[in-house]
C-alpha cells in the first residue's frame, strides 16, 4: 500500500465503501461473522464484509447490501461504529479511500448463501477473531464495535 506522499504527482481520487459488524450471542459468548478471502494473494486473509456503493445507495443502504451479499444473511443496523480510512495506489491515482462500519445484527438468510467475495464465511468467537484478522483497521473497528453492542 503505497502511501500519497510517496507519489505526490498522481491525481488523487476519493472512493468509500460500507459493511458491518455483525455479532450475535453464542453459546460460548458473543462471534461475529468473518469472510475468508484465499484468492491470488499470499496469505489468506479473514476480514469483515464491506463494499462499494450502487448508483446512489446511501452507506447504510451500502451496508446493507453489501453484508448480505458476502455473507449471505439478512441484516439489519443498530448503531454506528465508525471509519477507518486508508490509501493506495491503483490505475495510476490516489485512492484516498473511507469506509463506514455499523453494528448489525442477522434477521435472517443462511451462511451458505454468501457470493463469490469470500471462500469461506463463518461465525467466530470475538477473542478467535482478533487473532485471525490480518488488518489492524479491521481488528480496532471490531474493538470499537463492542461497547456499541453493549459488550465491552
Amino acid at each position: 500500500m503505497a502511501k500519497s506522499r510517496s507519489n505526490p504527482g498522481l491525481p488523487i481520487v476519493r472512493a468509500f465503501s460500507a459493511g458491518g459488524v455483525v455479532i450475535r450471542h453464542g453459546h460460548d459468548g458473543p462471534e461475529l461473522v468473518l469472510g475468508l478471502r484465499r484468492g491470488e494473494r499470499r496469505h489468506p486473509t479473514w476480514s469483515l464484509p464491506k463494499g462499494t456503493p450502487d448508483g446512489d445507495e446511501t452507506p447504510e443502504e451500502t451496508a446493507l447490501r453489501e453484508v448480505n451479499e458476502e455473507t449471505g444473511l439478512e441484516v439489519r443496523i443498530l448503531g454506528t461504529i465508525g471509519d477507518i480510512h486508508y490509501r493506495f495506489v491503483r490505475d495510476g491515482c490516489r485512492i484516498d479511500k473511507t469506509v463506514h462500519y455499523y453494528l448489525m445484527e442477522a434477521t435472517g438468510g443462511d451462511l451458505a448463501d454468501h457470493d463469490h467475495e469470500f471462500d469461506v464465511v463463518r461465525w467466530v468467537p470475538v477473542g478467535e477473531a482478533e487473532e485471525l484478522m490480518r488488518v489492524p483497521t479491521e481488528r480496532d473497528i471490531v474493538a470499537r464495535a463492542l461497547p456499541v453492542a453493549g459488550l465491552a
